[in-house]
C-alpha cells in the first residue's frame, strides 16, 4: 500500500504550507499574550508583596504603640466612679430615704476621688477611712457616724459602712 502523492500536487502543498505558517503564526500569538498575561500578573503580585510588607511594617508598630499604651494607662489607671453601701441599716430600722441621704452624703465627700489616679488613693486610703468615720452626719435631726468594714480600691472604689448614732 502506497501513500497518495499530495506534496506533488500545488493545491495540496500550499495548503499545507498555509497550516504551517498559520500554526507559526498562531504560537507566536499564544506566546506574545501569554507573555503579556503573566507580565502583568508579575506586576500585580509585586505591588501585592510590597504592599503586604508595608501593611506587617505598620501592623507591628501599631501593636508595639498599642503594647507601651496598655503599659502606660496599666500604670496610670483612675477612679471613674465611687459606691457607697450601709450595710446594718435594718437594725437601726432606718428608712430607705435615710439611707440613700447618708450614701449620697459620704458620696460627696469623696467625690475629689474622682480621675485621680490609683496609685495616690492607695497611698492615702488610711486618710480615706478617717474622714469617713470622723464626719458626723446630720440627717433628719439625728446625728450619724460612719464606720468603715470594707474598702476595694480600683477604677470604682467601693466601701462598706455600718451607721451608728452619735452620743
Amino acid at each position: 500500500m502506497r501513500i497518495p502523492p499530495y506534496y506533488e500536487k500545488p493545491g495540496w502543498q500550499r495548503f499545507f504550507a498555509g497550516m504551517m505558517a498559520g500554526a507559526l503564526a498562531s504560537w507566536f500569538v499564544f506566546l506574545f499574550t501569554y507573555g503579556v498575561l503573566q507580565e502583568k500578573q508579575v506586576k500585580i503580585i509585586e505591588k501585592q508583596e510590597s504592599a503586604i510588607h508595608d501593611l506587617a511594617r505598620k501592623n507591628s508598630i501599631y501593636q508595639e504603640d498599642s503594647r507601651e499604651l496598655n503599659e502606660e494607662v496599666s500604670k496610670k489607671l483612675v477612679v471613674q466612679d465611687l459606691n457607697v453601701k450601709l450595710t446594718n441599716a435594718e437594725r437601726f430600722k432606718l428608712s430607705p430615704l435615710t439611707v440613700h441621704k447618708i450614701e449620697i452624703e459620704a458620696k460627696e465627700d469623696l467625690s475629689d476621688l474622682i480621675e485621680r489616679d490609683l496609685e495616690s488613693i492607695f497611698e492615702s486610703r488610711k486618710v480615706i477611712k478617717k474622714a469617713i468615720e470622723n464626719k458626723v452626719y446630720a440627717i433628719d435631726d439625728k446625728d450619724y457616724r460612719l464606720v468603715v468594714k470594707e474598702m476595694t480600691i480600683y477604677t470604682t472604689i467601693y466601701i462598706e459602712v455600718e451607721v451608728s448614732f452619735v452620743n
